[in-house]
């Protein structure tokens, strides 16, 4: 077996909810990753994991061993699965450890975080990629090539929602440390990336308003519900919400000159329905259903193997952490807001 075909190994830094549910099992299905290791702080859930996994013992570490994955060869690549603050510290020291890193989104707390990170792996000579698993499942691939072939006519606008009701008030997503934010940073994030994958376009201003009732024990440090207005260069304009406050909105809709491209749900982790009409078309695919984290990590599997740039790098984190910044901004001030940016979607 040569060096292109052996599977990459993966450690995976945090055992939450996501990676219980989600990402341990999305191995079964992965063509070219293999997990070899875990990274918790709780030694029940490291024991259980790793005998429901078959991870040797040895490759067990908790946050304090983290850095010895540097003396582990199995390990060639780490998934971060924490909260969100904690992303920056444990990809930089994954860097240092010369592991490849896979990070969920958002990508940090702010773009100062965000820009260290991709420095640290810069220098340390590994790649970096940013979890977006929508840019890897073949509803979501679908959508964004219907929107960009023109068959349709030109983009005039997206409408994107996302949001559920969010629960126990002492979790570490509504801790402004750990969390960085409210819901845009863990549910708005859909929005406002699908709004740049789907138009292929960086916007140019915001404009936001926040909707918060601070006598919510739920929302003493975070927001609840944000109203952002995207302007792009070609002149669509994409208007989204995310909010903690309400359940069962999972949606994005591209309103082109001669019809519209529909997504719902749009961002699950299953049953996606994609909707084209216009133009002559009424088109209602049924696409291969494969775990979406499956897919990402084999794709970033594959750019290690054959030395290839990931599809969402950590510019892609980036350049959604410089408009988060601004759509708070924007939602503070009750002004515009404008934006550059230097890579695009």
């Amino acid at each position: 077996m040569n060096q292109s075909e052996k599977p990459i190994g993966w450690a995976i830094v945090g055992i939450g909810g996501l990676t219980q549910g989600q990402i341990l099992p999305g191995f079964a299905q992965c063509k070219r990753s293999k997990l070899v290791a875990l990274v918790s702080g709780t030694p029940d859930k490291l024991k259980k994991n790793a005998e429901r996994y078959n991870v040797d013992p040895k490759n067990l570490y908790d946050y304090q061993s983290f850095d010895k994955i540097k003396e582990n060869p199995e390990i060639d690549a780490v998934y971060i699965v924490l909260p969100n603050g904690m992303h920056a510290e444990y990809t930089v020291r994954a860097a240092r450890a010369g592991k490849h890193v896979l990070c969920e989104k958002p990508m940090a707390n702010t773009v100062k975080e965000c820009e260290q990170m991709i420095s640290a792996c810069q220098k340390a000579a590994v790649k970096l990629m940013i979890a977006y698993r929508c840019r890897y499942e073949p509803y979501n691939i679908a959508a964004i090539a219907a929107c960009r072939d023109k068959r349709l006519g030109k983009i005039k606008s997206v409408i994107a929602d996302h949001g559920f009701s969010i629960g126990n008030p002492k979790q570490w997503r509504l801790n402004r440390k750990l969390a960085g934010g409210g819901s845009m940073m863990d549910i708005g994030i859909y929005s406002l990336n699908a709004a740049r994958y789907l138009t292929g376009e960086n916007p140019v201003s915001v404009t936001a308003q926040e909707f918060t009732d601070r006598t919510d024990p739920r929302f003493k440090e975070v927001e609840d519900m944000l109203h952002f207005t995207l302007k792009f260069p070609s002149g669509a304009l994409a208007n989204c919400t995310s909010s903690y406050g309400y359940s069962g909105a999972n949606r994005y809709r591209v309103i082109c000159e001669q019809g519209y491209v529909d997504m719902e749900p749009a961002t699950s982790y299953g049953g996606l329905k994609l909707k084209i009409r216009g133009n002559g078309l009424r088109e209602d695919p049924e696409l291969e259903r494969t775990s979406h984290f499956t897919l990402e990590m084999d794709h970033f599997s594959e750019c290690i193997q054959t030395n290839k740039t990931p599809l969402t790098p950590g510019e892609e984190g980036l350049a959604d952490m410089k408009v988060i910044e601004a759509i708070y901004q924007a939602a503070k001030t009750g002004k515009t807001v404008p934006l550059r940016h230097a890579a695009g979607s």
